[in-house]
Parts: C-alpha cells; sequence; structure tokens
C-alpha cells in the first residue's frame, strides 16, 4: 500500500519510540533512513535506540564552527562507544567570511534579522547538503519543547527538503528523555549537569533556571517567538507539491 500520512500517523499514536523507528526501517531502504543530531539529550535517546536496530546506522551532525567543547568530547564518546560513522557538514567558508568579514563576530545580537542570517548560513545550508541523498529524516524533536513544535506530528513530510520526516519522541517528557539516558547509561554532554536544558552554539546558549522555559536558554535576548533556527522551519510552502507515492 502507499503511505498516507494520516493514517500511519493515528496507527502509530502512542506507540512506544522504538516501535516508530522499527517502522520506519521496516518501511524505507535503510541506506535512505538518516539521524541528525547536535548531541543534546533526545539525539543521544534516538541514537541509542538506532545502534540496537542498525548495525550502522546514517547519522549526519552540523559542526557550525562556534559549538561548545563539551559538545565536541561528547561528540567523541559517541564515536567512542557506538563504533559508528558521524557524517559532518560544515558551512561554506566563503559565506560565513563574507558575514563575519562585513558584520563581525557576534553580528548576531544586534538583530533578529542577523542571527537568522548566521543560522542559516551556519546550520540551513549545510542541512540541504546533508539531506541531499536522503529519503527520510530523523529528529529528536519533541512538542513539550516550545510553543512552535507543540503539533509535531510523528510522521510528516518535509517538501523543503523532499524527505519523510520521523520524529520518535515527539510525546516525550523531558523526565522521560533523562529517565532513559540513566537507565540505559546514555553519553550525553555534561552541559546538561550546569543548566543546559538544550544546547546549540556556544555565543547563542546559555544555562537556565528550572522553572525557566526549556527553550528560554537559546537566543535569550530575543522575543520567544523567533527562538528558531530554520531547520524546522519550512521554507516556500507557497510551492508545496504532494509526498510522492512510496509502496511498502
Amino acid at each position: 500500500m502507499d503511505i498516507n500520512l494520516e493514517t500511519v500517523n493515528r496507527e502509530l499514536d502512542n506507540a512506544p519510540a522504538l516501535t516508530v523507528l522499527e517502522w520506519c526501517y521496516n518501511t524505507f531502504p535503510k541506506d535512505k533512513i538518516t539521524l541528525s543530531t547536535s548531541f543534546g539529550a533526545e539525539g543521544m535517546v534516538v541514537l541509542h535506540m538506532l545502534v540496537s536496530l542498525v548495525k550502522t546506522p546514517r547519522v549526519f551532525t552540523i559542526d557550525t564552527g562556534r559549538l561548545f567543547q563539551e559538545t565536541y568530547d561528547v561528540w567523541q564518546q559517541v564515536v567512542d562507544t557506538y563504533n559508528i560513522r558521524i557524517d559532518t557538514f560544515f558551512p561554506d567558508k566563503d559565506a560565513v567570511h563574507e558575514m563575519v568579514s562585513a558584520q563581525g563576530p557576534n553580528l548576531f545580537y544586534r538583530s533578529v534579522e542577523n542571527r537568522k542570517r548566521c543560522c542559516y548560513i551556519r546550520k540551513v545550508v549545510p542541512l540541504k547538503a546533508a539531506l541531499a541523498d536522503a529519503d527520510v529524516w530523523i529528529t529528536g524533536l519533541r512538542r513539550e519543547q516550545s510553543e512552535a513544535r507543540q503539533d509535531v506530528p510523528r510522521v510528516s513530510y518535509n517538501h523543503e527538503h523532499n524527505v519523510y520526516k520521523i520524529c520518535p519522541l515527539v510525546d516525550w517528557t523531558e523526565f522521560d528523555v533523562w529517565e532513559y539516558i540513566r537507565n540505559n547509561n546514555v553519553p550525553y554532554d555534561t552541559l546538561h549537569d550546569k543548566g543546559y536544558r538544550t544546547i546549540g552554539c556556544c555565543p547563542c546558549t546559555r544555562p537556565v533556571r528550572p522553572a525557566e522555559d526549556i527553550r528560554s536558554g537559546r537566543w535569550w535576548w530575543e522575543q520567544k517567538e523567533s527562538r528558531e533556527c530554520g531547520i524546522h522551519i519550512e521554507e516556500g510552502k507557497l510551492t508545496r507539491k504532494k509526498p510522492p507515492s512510496f509502496t511498502i
């Protein structure tokens, strides 16, 4: 049968994350499925599940050039622990050179437009290269993370990158994530132990107090509604096409 997103999401409603991943690998070609991770807690959970299902899962990360040393440390730990390859994508050096030369290294603090330009060059453009030959993009998105993510489905079709997008942890709580990490001895970024509830680029991330919103440590100088980098927001919505039929 052909994939019907409404039917699939209904069938997978309340399904365990591992079941969602099993469905994914039983439905799509394994070499066309890739996990994106920035080595945050959610990504580490999904990666741990993947290595129990697939000997050599496709995994990629985007190195923006502004990451924390602790992020590189857990990255190395992941490679050593799971003995897997992490495909790494970088921003175009000429685009970074032009941006920083013209506006300085901390341009993002001056306006939302500047910050979005920086995110676009350092994250969004490399993501296009990372997904260029993939059919399925697995992410660690959770609805609880922000208002903008409250309606994220488990399975959707991303028209910007022409891939099916799978979010196996979509209905997990932050407690669920950390319970899994501790129960399964999953490697994680030690910045989480210092109050960082979500981790991105070093100059754009800070620790938050327990009562604060999960995303309040990201781009804290901006209004709440603008705190997304663009990776999980589709562009070109007016030119969307129907998802391609895929025979199971």
